[in-house]
């Protein structure tokens, strides 16, 4: 009994340590910049006028659009293009297939930032920059998905598979309506993985944006906060921050018993 006490007690304060940031960084968005400087988890002095400003001062309507339509096309691209090199590497035997496959996970030990001056000139020489296939191509495939998708299709038993086959159906019917409805949990993982790191993108487009009516939410959030429109405010800049980690968080909100399944079952396999 005392066991089980203890142990909901200190989840319940690791729980709080994490939300208690998150909930104050709301909190101060709506409390006067006077009042930033208490800890408290209600708002000092109660205003709307942080989030007035925000959407005054930079087009966050037309940001938040190409952020929901860049994140939504990339992430689509690369459950696509994740499930097909899955499916190969767990499904078909040819020469290389371990090389390839130890080759991608070794990519994801690559820092980003090695790889950005290569992608830069190749935007460049192919003329996408200031244009959303500069934020879509580099992302669509995605090496955690091809190895989630390995890992859950080895899952699955062969009978399967021959059944289908035996019923006629090709390769991208087997992956697609056969093989994937039954690893929704892994699905909806990449998905939420694959959406969190697009949205909450900010370096790259930096780079090969320079039009505002093409910036994402995180970009525009940047340069408005180190850019000299917040003016200083810090209550103003916490609203925007505030604003780009909504729809994160009501999306982690709806799919969190999917996700926690998905990591808890994904063991790695040979």
């Amino acid at each position: 009994m005392f066991q089980t006490i203890l142990k909901y007690t200190l989840l319940i304060l690791a729980a709080l340590s994490f939300i208690y940031p998150f909930i104050w960084m709301v909190s101060a968005s709506l409390s006067s910049e006077s009042g930033l400087g208490d800890l408290t988890l209600l708002p000092v002095d109660f205003t709307w006028n942080n989030y007035v400003t925000v959407f005054t001062k930079i087009p966050l309507d037309r940001a938040f659009l190409n952020s929901a339509f860049v994140a939504v096309v990339t992430t689509s691209l690369v459950l696509v293009s994740g499930a097909m090199v899955g499916y190969a590497l767990a499904r078909f035997n040819f020469v290389g297939r371990n090389l390839i496959f130890y080759l991608i996970i070794f990519t994801m030990t690559l820092p980003f930032q090695i790889t950005l001056i290569p992608n830069y000139i190749t935007m460049v020489k192919l003329g996408w920059v200031d244009t959303y296939l500069a934020l879509i191509v580099p992302f669509a495939l995605n090496s955690l998905s091809i190895l989630l998708f390995r890992q859950a299709f080895q899952s699955l038993p062969d009978a399967l598979i021959e059944a289908a086959r035996m019923d006629g159906a090709g390769e991208f019917r087997i992956i697609f309506q056969i093989l994937v409805p039954n690893i929704l949990p892994t699905v909806l993982t990449i998905t939420i993985l694959t959406f969190m790191g697009i949205w909450n993108e900010a370096l790259w487009p930096l780079i090969v944006i320079r039009d505002e009516s093409t910036m994402t939410m995180p970009q525009l959030v940047t340069l408005f906060s180190v850019g000299g429109r917040a003016e200083g405010q810090l209550g103003v800049k916490i609203a925007a921050a505030v604003m780009l980690a909504i729809p994160i968080v009501i999306l982690y909100l709806f799919f969190q018993k999917h996700f926690i399944r998905s990591m808890a079952s994904s063991g790695m396999k040979d």
